[in-house]
C-alpha cells in the first residue's frame, strides 16, 4: 500500500529520542523561535551540562544566549529574575537537585511572589531545570527529590515529565508560560528512549494522563516512578489484578479531577514518589482524595516513597528508593481491605 504525502510528513516528524535529547531538542526549538530565550547555568555551554542535556547549543547560538555561569546558584536565579523583568525568558539549570538550596531564598521570596507583589503587573517567565532523584549511584546532594518544598510555595508551577514526548512538549510549554516553572527532570530516565512527534498537539501542561487502563486499583505517580508503576502493573497482571496507572505530570497545580475520576472507577489508590513520604506530595493527594472520594474508597489511600532520613550513600540507595516489591506490597495491602 502506498503512503500519502501526509503519511510521509507524519513519519518525518516522529523521532525516537532519549529523554535528555528530547529536552535538548526542545531547548533548541525555543532558542530558534524566540530571541528572548536564554539558557544559563554551570557548565551548560562548552561542556553541554554534566548530563549533556544542553550539548551543542552554545556552539550554535553563541555565548550570549547559552551562558556558562559561576558556581553561584543564588546569583544564577537572581540574574534570571532581573533578565525576566527586562523581557527575557531565561531557562536556568541547577546542576543537581541538592544544589538548589543556596537559591531557595531567591526562588520563594522573589521569583514566586513578584507577580502578586506587583498586583499582576509583573510577570516572571523563568524556567528552573533541576535534574532530580536517585538511581544513578551518586554522592551526597546529587539524588534528592525536593519537589514538595517548592509545591508548598504559591506562585510556582512544579512539573516533571516521565517520558521523552512529555519532556519535549512540557519544556516548550514551561518556557512559554508567563509564570515561573520548576522543571524537575528525572535523571535516571535521561537515557530511556521514546517517540517524540514534534508536530503533535500536546496535552495541557498541568493535566494528568492515564497511561494504562485498569479496574482494581489506581497507581498515581510522576517523573521517574511512572516506569516503575508500569513494571508493577505488569507483575500484578500475572496474578490477575488490573491496575490503572495515572501519570500526574504536574505536582503544582495538581490535576485532582483526574485522580478523582480514576479512583471513582477503581476505588483504591496508591501514590508513589521517590521523595520522603512524611509531608510529601502524596500526603496532599491522599488527604484531598479522601475528602472527595470518601464514599467510593474501599481502602485507605496508601503511599510509597523514601524514608524520613537523609538520602543514603549510593550502596544503600536501592533500600531507600521505592522498589517493585515495596509498591506491590502496598497494592496487596490495599486490595486486602
Amino acid at each position: 500500500m502506498k503512503r500519502g504525502v501526509s503519511d510521509v510528513a507524519d513519519i518525518a516528524t516522529i523521532k525516537n529520542l532519549p529523554l535528555a535529547k528530547a529536552i535538548n531538542e526542545s531547548l533548541r526549538a525555543a532558542l530558534e523561535s524566540d530571541p528572548k530565550v536564554l539558557i544559563m547555568g554551570e557548565d551548560v555551554g562548552k561542556l553541554g551540562g554534566v548530563f549533556r542535556v544542553t550539548d551543542g547549543l552554545q556552539k550554535d547560538f553563541g555565548e550570549r544566549r547559552v551562558v556558562d555561569t559561576p558556581l553561584a546558584e543564588s546569583g544564577i536565579v537572581g540574574a534570571a529574575i532581573g533578565l525576566a523583568l527586562r523581557g527575557y525568558r531565561p531557562v536556568v539549570e541547577i546542576q543537581f537537585d541538592g544544589f538548589v538550596f543556596p537559591a531557595y531564598d531567591q526562588i520563594v521570596t522573589q521569583l514566586a511572589k513578584m507577580h502578586a507583589r506587583s498586583l499582576g503587573k509583573v510577570k516572571l517567565p523563568v524556567v528552573i531545570r533541576i535534574p532530580y532523584g536517585g538511581g544513578i549511584g551518586a554522592v551526597e546532594h546529587h539524588s534528592e527529590s525536593p519537589e514538595a518544598l517548592f509545591a508548598h510555595v504559591p506562585g510556582l508551577k512544579i512539573v516533571s515529565p516521565s517520558n521523552s514526548s512529555d519532556a519535549y512538549w512540557m519544556m516548550q510549554q514551561a518556557i512559554q508560560s508567563d509564570d515561573p516553572v520548576i522543571f524537575f527532570e528525572p535523571k535516571r530516565r535521561y537515557w530511556d528512549k521514546g517517540e517524540v512527534n514534534t508536530e503533535s498537539i500536546p496535552d495541557p501542561l498541568h493535566k494528568a494522563r492515564v497511561v494504562r487502563e485498569g479496574t482494581d486499583l489506581t497507581l498515581a505517580a510522576y517523573g521517574p516512578m511512572v516506569k516503575l508503576c508500569q513494571e508493577v502493573a505488569d507483575a500484578a497482571a500475572e496474578e490477575g489484578r488490573s491496575l490503572e496507572i495515572l501519570d500526574l505530570r504536574s505536582v503544582s497545580p495538581l490535576d485532582f479531577d483526574a485522580v478523582q475520576a480514576s479512583v471513582e472507577k477503581t476505588r483504591r489508590l496508591v501514590v508513589v514518589h521517590e521523595a520522603p513520604v512524611f509531608f510529601g506530595s502524596g500526603a496532599e493527594i491522599a488527604a484531598r482524595i479522601t475528602e472527595r472520594c470518601f464514599y467510593h474508597l474501599e481502602a485507605p489511600v496508601l503511599r510509597v516513597g523514601g524514608y524520613h532520613a537523609p538520602y543514603p550513600p549510593a550502596r544503600l540507595e536501592e533500600e531507600y528508593l521505592p522498589s517493585l516489591d515495596r509498591v506491590l506490597d502496598a497494592v496487596d495491602r490495599a486490595l486486602a481491605y
